[in-house]
């Protein structure tokens, strides 16, 4: 389904950014361009990045062993 009809951008898309760590819809946007023209898809595509949201864990895991000392 086109979630951004503006420039073409599909759930699938949407879905494959935040499996490749795209956690903003303005990251999001970056990437694909979705939102970029009218707006009227951000409240989908925020949608569709809510649940990769809701991972906290570090991308960085070196990063963790500053927090380890």
């Amino acid at each position: 389904m086109y979630v951004c009809i503006c420039n073409g951008v599909t759930e699938r898309q949407i879905r494959e950014a935040a499996a490749s760590g795209c956690r903003s819809v303005a990251e999001l946007t970056m990437r694909t361009g979705c939102g970029a023209n009218c707006g009227t898809c951000l409240d989908t595509a925020a949608a569709l990045l809510e649940p990769s949201q809701g991972d906290s864990g570090n991308r960085f895991p070196i990063l963790n062993l500053s927090q380890a000392a």
